[in-house]
């Protein structure tokens, strides 16, 4: 999938390993009976980072969440190290935090860090142990093979039933001096962020404070992964984090201005972009889905509603269908919660085969059928609302429904 960049960006190469001083690696530990896919990764900065990170906001927990927390307190903020694992997510184990915190002791003896400065997270199964054998008898080789070139490896070491590995950097400056930021993501099923089964991982070499960076996290996360549904479950092992070791030389990003408008612009078109690889390749998936809601009266109704339109379980079906179907996109505004005159919305239905107008001062309109077919037939869909009340706008994004995710999802498990 071709990048979406802004003026001032341009697209970088390496993914997670594009910012200087990162590497990576992945292999297949034997936690997955397929031996052709990998299943334990890790990443590795040269220097101290400074770090941030957010969490689902499901009650139940994956350990690797807990101890990545408790980690982040007791380094004050910093790490150097992710170590992740695939095909069991670590959850609902009366051992989960003893085998998380286990994880990070065999990483930190490995690089020689503190335990400490280590990120980890799972993804998987929920409710079985995870069997860390195999994680011990390959740490070392994992370690060893560590490189700049292997962030590819790493990005399919979190694949779960994803279909292709998702990276996305970006290069831009700061005070002269050339900055990067990447990341990996997986996602394809459980998705419906509250912070999102995603896990993502980002790096950039530009120097930022603790503080700032949080914010900038927290701030891009709710217009990027918490616009994002796939099937309306939300994972107990979501996370996205973030590291950086400054090693650009820019001068530290320690308060908001230009500087910092730059960066988390940056970090925005990052994680957009692995937003929308997620919602691409939802379990079964046959169509991205875009809806982006223009006119509000405030950022919070606009995406409100686009959300509500996006993980609308009749609007996934109808646009699995080529169905133009504006009474279910109006019903699922209508139920959303928003506050809005609906005798004021017009939908319009758009792909790289043209756009057509379906729903005109909140009500339906004839159109061509033969039209809305070939438009609703295009693998990228964008669903555009205007509630023709203020100037706010938003953007959410999700897939269609098909008969392939009740498939995947029926024998998860095996």
């Amino acid at each position: 999938m071709k990048l979406q960049l802004e003026k001032g960006y341009q697209s970088a190469k390496g993914g997670v390993c594009a910012a200087a001083g990162f590497s990576a690696n992945g292999l297949h530990c034997g936690l997955n009976p397929n031996r052709d896919k990998n299943d334990l990764g890790m990443i590795y900065s040269e220097k101290l980072c400074q770090a941030a990170a957010v969490y689902t906001e499901n009650k139940v927990k994956g350990a690797p969440i807990i101890v990545t927390k408790k980690n982040l307190e007791m380094s004050k903020g910093t790490a150097r190290a992710v170590i992740v694992n695939s095909k069991n997510a670590n959850t609902c184990n009366a051992d989960g935090e003893e085998k998380a915190e286990r994880m990070c002791e065999l990483a930190a003896g490995v690089l020689q860090i503190k335990p400490e400065e280590v990120i980890v997270a799972s993804t998987g199964v929920i409710g079985q142990p995870l069997p860390i054998e195999p994680i011990e008898s390959h740490i070392a080789w994992l370690a060893d093979g560590l490189s700049p070139q292997r962030h590819e490896e790493a990005a399919k070491a979190i694949m779960t039933t994803d279909t292709v590995k998702k990276e996305a950097a970006v290069s831009f400056e700061l005070d002269g001096k050339i900055c990067r930021l990447g990341g990996m993501a997986k996602g394809s099923g459980m998705i419906h962020p509250n912070m999102a089964t995603t896990l993502n991982f980002v790096t950039t070499d530009a120097a930022v404070s603790a503080k700032m960076l949080q914010k900038a996290l927290s701030d891009v996360v709710k217009v990027t992964y918490n616009c994002l549904s796939v099937d309306g479950d939300t994972s107990t092992n979501d996370m996205v984090c973030v590291l950086a070791n400054g090693m650009a030389g820019n001068e530290e990003i320690a308060s908001e201005g230009s500087a910092y408008e730059v960066f988390k612009k940056a970090l925005y078109l990052v994680l957009m972009n692995l937003t929308r690889m997620l919602a691409a390749d939802g379990e079964g998936a046959s169509k991205l889905l875009e809806c982006v809601c223009t006119g509000a009266p405030d950022f919070q109704t606009a995406v409100t509603a686009a959300k509500s339109v996006i993980g609308s379980t009749l609007v996934k079906c109808a646009m699995f269908g080529a169905d133009a179907n504006c009474g279910r996109i109006l019903c699922a505004i209508g139920y959303s919660g928003a506050s809005l005159d609906v005798s004021r919305i017009d939908v319009e239905l758009s792909s790289a085969q043209g756009s057509l107008m379906v729903c005109q001062n909140g009500n339906g309109i004839a159109f061509s059928e033969e039209k809305a077919a070939q438009i609703l037939s295009q693998d990228e869909i964008q669903i555009r609302i205007s509630l023709n009340q203020g100037e706010a706008q938003a953007t959410a994004w999700g897939c269609d429904m098909t008969y392939d995710y009740v498939k995947i999802n029926a024998d998860y498990r095996s």
